[in-house]
């Protein structure tokens, strides 16, 4: 019942906000530059990840980094519809308790959406977030639950998606594949996803090999991945311990072998090619499997010169990084609802409204129109909230991602025979 209130009613607090910034606008004050006197309410959203250091698990330090560089950014040009966007970031720490104490922040601080976040504990934040009626927007896909809650919209298929993608990716170089992956709930989903992939083109069923996330060496998993793929194909999907399983791999793969080796982008990226050599690194003639264009491609520059102009050198925002390009790819879902609603307040539940109703959201290719309507999901049990269901296919060359193959590949019919 708070929740229901909190949306239709504002609070005390807020209405005495609203006079003040109205006194200050009359005076000729906080007027945003590109705005008239008669600026609107601020909107003021959340980003969230974990924000920690390059050694541990996960550090997605670049999300909230880039949300902030984006209010500069917008808010230089007259915020958003004439709003000014105001941007809360929390360290979600790789925890449970991290991602439901940064929700119910949201909750508290009364944010229109929380927007470009990563979070494995989905379902430590999602119901925060509904009590409180407030959508989720673009987050990474690191957690089933976000494919399925009624307000979550997300601008990518997950991890899901990749390694369906990869699996088809993998079909048409590869006779025989071993598909090293994590011994979780999450991993048991891979081999029945890869294999959809690998049936289209009427390859057989992979070869299974589950291990741990962590380990300090993989020498017994990739001894296995050697012998069963033959002359065909081993793709990891570990994660952070990718680079670890790649480099046992490498020690024991014989000089004169032809297997390929592959991934998905966030076991595999931009970053860890170069980490590793760039173009002498392991990874040099990988296939690997993304949600969007590759980072050099020109339908990025604008994000590019954002960076470039108002990240003031921050390092945490690398602009090849998948975190980072939904990040971008979020924010201009929320701004394309936003100038859609055209009202003088926006809240929670009316970006939901808008989003449901059917905003359309151009990103300028980065990924097909979105449109959250009935109709435009997938509709599966399990991908219920799946609007995109395409994935690129790329291959390192000379150190750097790039397109294997051009445009984007549905893999939407994949997904649901996974399933």
């Amino acid at each position: 019942m708070t929740g229901w209130r909190r949306l239709t009613s504002p609070r005390p607090y807020k209405l005495l906000t609203s006079v003040a910034a109205g006194a200050l606008l009359m005076s000729g004050c906080g007027v945003l530059p590109g705005t008239s006197e008669d600026s609107r309410e601020p909107v003021t959203v959340m980003t969230w990840a974990p924000d920690t250091t390059a050694a541990d698990a996960v550090n997605m330090a670049g999300m909230p980094a880039m949300a902030k560089a984006y209010a500069r950014w917008v808010n230089e040009k007259g915020g958003i519809g004439g709003h000014e966007l105001r941007v809360l970031t929390c360290n979600e720490q790789d925890t449970a308790a991290g991602a439901s104490k940064c929700a119910r922040r949201a909750a508290e601080e009364d944010v229109a959406a929380v927007v470009g976040s990563y979070s494995r504990y989905g379902r430590a934040f999602l119901a925060p977030l509904e009590a409180a009626g407030i959508p989720y927007i673009g987050g990474y896909g690191a957690s089933a639950d976000e494919f399925t809650s009624y307000l979550s919209y997300p601008v990518n298929g997950g991890q899901s998606a990749l390694v369906a993608g990869n699996g088809e990716q993998l079909a048409a170089s590869c006779a025989r594949v071993s598909l090293v992956r994590p011994d979780t709930l999450v991993g048991d989903t891979m081999p029945g996803l890869l294999d959809a992939g690998l049936s289209r083109s009427d390859r057989p069923a992979s070869y299974d090999i589950s291990t741990t996330e962590a380990a300090t060496s993989y020498e017994t998993e990739a001894a296995k991945a050697l012998r069963e793929a033959g002359d065909g194909c081993v793709t990891a999907v570990l994660g952070e311990g990718t680079e670890t399983f790649f480099d046992s791999f490498r020690r024991l793969e014989p000089e004169d072998s032809e297997v390929r080796i592959s991934s998905v982008l966030g076991s595999v990226g931009q970053g860890l090619i170069d980490r590793t050599g760039g173009p002498d690194s392991p990874f040099e003639g990988a296939l690997v499997t993304g949600w969007y264009p590759e980072s050099g491609d020109a339908r990025w520059n604008e994000m590019r010169e954002m960076i470039r102009r108002y990240a003031f050198g921050d390092d945490r925002i690398d602009p090849a990084d998948a975190g980072v390009q939904t990040t971008w790819i979020a924010y201009t879902v929320l701004k394309a609802v936003v100038e859609a609603m055209d009202r003088p307040d926006i809240t929670a539940g009316g970006i939901s409204v808008s989003l449901n109703r059917g905003t359309e959201v151009d990103t300028g290719g980065l990924t097909p129109v979105l449109r959250w309507r009935f109709q435009d999901m997938v509709g599966t049990a399990a991908y219920g909230r799946v609007v995109n269901g395409r994935v690129t296919f790329q291959v390192v060359r000379d150190g750097r991602l790039t397109a294997e193959r051009k445009g984007f590949v549905d893999v939407t019919e994949t997904l649901a025979d996974s399933g």
